[in-house]
């Protein structure tokens, strides 16, 4: 069920302003195009998956939108809740719009679960700050409750490396919910899981997504928030998302509720013709993404 609704004011129904729009956003690398201009309106609450071949512009687009590059169009042609990430310097305000969930996790490998979590709130602490929490971590509560609702309290002070490729991805999870943004994008986050961890670890993606993520660090903010993430697998977005975007050669190729998302449709995305008969071994081109 689609979590835009419409807001009733007096005799008129209005729906909600968008909180990511994206207006003739393109960008091109040299003489290679990684993104035509391309349009977008997604609201709160939406759980958007991007699908497509290698160099179809996925990962592109979620750079854009978490503000790592900026649109040949000028920063303004991609807002969210009313900003341009391009024009944000990393800190509390672009760390309050964006959280980032990726297919490696990006967790720093000496330090324990404890302090990578706590990397979730880098963006809201001073330098002075964030130096001492080396020494003597701070809002370690809040780490702590975040790890329980993830499911890996006991592993607060174990290193990564010492972790499964699941219980990293919780670590990320948790770290994302430390940061409590508005938007969560989700580049492959479980192409390098099993599908038994794969499928749980999207719903507790999902899960967390639309419940209050600044529940653990007591700010209080909506839960009304957006996920938008890079898959190949029909079966998780038939079952987690309420919206799929196929994008083939730097273009928006479809735009469907994810119900309506089949073989024909898939197989026409990736020029497969009759190739499959089973959309699911579209997971293995995850590998070979752009």
């Amino acid at each position: 069920m689609s979590a835009v609704r419409p807001v009733r004011t007096g005799e008129q129904v209005a729906t909600p302003e968008p909180l990511i729009t994206i207006k003739s956003a393109a960008k091109v690398y040299g003489n290679n195009r990684g993104l035509s201009p391309l349009n977008l309106a997604i609201h709160a609450g939406e759980r958007v998956a991007l699908v497509g071949p290698s160099g179809s512009g996925k990962t592109t687009l979620l750079r854009l939108l978490a503000g790592a590059l900026v649109p040949d169009e000028g920063p303004n042609s991609v807002s969210i809740n009313g900003k341009s990430p391009a024009n944000l310097k990393p800190g509390r305000e672009l760390a309050s719009l964006v959280g980032i969930v990726s297919q490696r996790f990006d967790l720093v490998p000496h330090l324990p679960v404890m302090h990578n979590v706590l990397a979730g709130r880098l963006g809201h602490w001073s330098l002075a700050r964030s130096i001492l929490s080396l020494v003597w971590p701070m809002e370690r509560r809040a780490a702590q409750q975040a790890l329980a609702r993830v499911g890996i309290a006991d592993k607060i002070n174990e290193r990564p490396g010492r972790l499964s490729g699941g219980e990293q991805q919780r670590v990320a999870i948790a770290r994302m919910m430390m940061q409590s943004p508005l938007v969560v994008l989700a580049d492959e986050p479980v192409a390098s899981l099993d599908p038994a961890r794969a499928e749980e670890g999207m719903a507790l993606l999902v899960g967390l997504v639309h419940s209050d993520l600044g529940h653990a660090n007591g700010d209080g903010r909506s839960s009304e928030r957006a996920l938008i993430a890079s898959l190949h697998t029909a079966s998780l977005i038939r079952r987690h998302f309420t919206r799929v975007v196929g994008l083939r050669d730097s273009r928006v190729h479809f735009d469907l509720p994810a119900g309506e998302l089949d073989d024909a449709v898939l197989d026409e995305l990736y020029d497969l013709g009759d190739g499959y008969g089973d959309v699911e071994p579209l997971a293995g081109l995850a590998a070979r993404d752009g």
